[in-house]
Parts: structure tokens; sequence; C-alpha cells
């Protein structure tokens, strides 16, 4: 059964996990949370932030690889990141900053495929899913990881139904970006600065042994949801 948990304040430190279809922690940032409403759930991961993960594997390494309940490494986020994501879709949009000296730049916008994000009592859970889009700061866009996606098929990760998913939603959300103009990502937030009294967080406590949560849609999506 999935977790009832109420709406985030802004300045809230969560944790935004990815989660396998067996259960396994996969990923895990700790974010700040910017705003969370009906239609929108805003996250800021700040440059420095520590983030747990495992080195990116394609398709036929996850086949063979040791699993692990938990990521096993430790790293450091490089860039400052807000991840705007949308109640019951299937992507989240990332804007990227540079530090130019003293002066802090957006560098792009990063379509991220993916499950519907849950609320968790230590944040957000969803999962990647491997088709992503570029789109640069002058809304000229281009393909990312469609090779793995059909990988991601051909090994028995994904179902064709939800490789034919992922790229519609890629397509609708081009659309919305470089030609109507009409996605929530235009919406000023390249101009976004986070608070300056917010210093960069630590994974909250739980992170690890919250309970996971399940996409309900998973057993169309993933050929074989015990894997």
């Amino acid at each position: 059964m999935q977790q009832q948990c109420g709406h985030r304040a802004p300045g809230d430190i969560v944790a935004l996990r990815y989660i396998t279809t067996d259960g396994r922690i996969e990923m895990c940032w700790p974010c700040r949370v910017v705003e969370d409403r009906q239609d929108l759930l805003a996250l800021f991961i700040a440059a420095g932030s520590p983030y747990k993960a495992g080195p990116k594997k394609t398709a036929a390494e996850k086949r063979v690889m040791t699993k692990t309940m938990l990521p096993p490494g430790e790293f450091v986020w490089r860039k400052d990141t807000l991840r705007l994501m949308f109640p019951g879709r299937r992507h989240s949009v990332y804007l990227f900053w540079d530090q130019r000296g003293t002066r802090r730049a957006f560098s792009y916008y990063f379509v991220n495929m993916e499950e519907p994000f849950r609320r968790t009592a230590v944040g957000f859970d969803t999962q990647d899913h491997t088709l992503d889009v570029v789109v640069t700061a002058e809304l000229r866009w281009t393909w990312r990881d469609e090779d793995e996606l059909r990988n991601h098929v051909k090994e028995g990760f994904f179902t064709p139904a939800l490789a034919e998913a992922a790229r519609t939603e890629g397509e609708e959300v081009i659309r919305a970006i470089c030609d109507e103009r009409t996605h929530p990502c235009l919406g000023g937030w390249a101009e976004w600065v986070p608070d300056p009294s917010w210093r960069v967080p630590e994974l909250p406590t739980g992170w690890d042994t919250t309970p996971v949560t399940f996409w309900e849609g998973r057993h169309w999506a993933y050929p074989d949801v015990d894997r």
C-alpha cells in the first residue's frame, strides 16, 4: 500500500529515490523543496550535494551485475539543478546552471522520462525510463539514449509498450517546450535562484530504511517485476 504523506513546505530537506522493480534503492539525492503544489513539485539539488549511486551501466551490464539493496557509492553533485516534476506525468524537467566566476548562468533543460513520482515519509520515489531530451537555452533539442532504450527492451527490462509510451511522452514535451512554448518549465524558472540561507544538505535520516513505493503501472511496463 502506498504511504499517505502530505505536501512539503519550501525549504524542507527530502530524499528523491530511484526504486527498482524488485524494491532496491538504485540512486538517492538530498533535495530542498522549492514548491509542492497540486500541479507541480519543484526540488533543488545544490552543487556540492552528496548523493548515493552506482556506476552507470548498460542494460546488458545490469543483467549480470551483482545486486545490492542500497546504492554502493557516494558522489558529489556538480551543478545547481532544479528538478520540476508533475503529478501523474511520466517525465520531469531538470534545469541546470553553471557558475562562471561570480556569475550564475542558466545552461540547459534536460527532459527525463520516468515513472510518476510517489510520496514517502522521507520524500519521493520514482524510477528512470532511460530516454531523455536535451533542450538548449535557445530551445533547440536532441534525443539522448535512444539506443539504450531499445537495449532495455531487448534485455527484457522494459516492455515495447513502455518504450513507445516514453517516446510519445518525449514528443509531447518537445512540442510543448520548443514549438508551442507552453510547458511549465518555461514559466520563469530559468531565472530562479535558491534561497541564499540554504546550506548544502545531507541525505535525511531514513532515506535507506523508509519503505519503498511502487508504481501502479509497473506490471504493464516491466516484463518481469521480480527482476
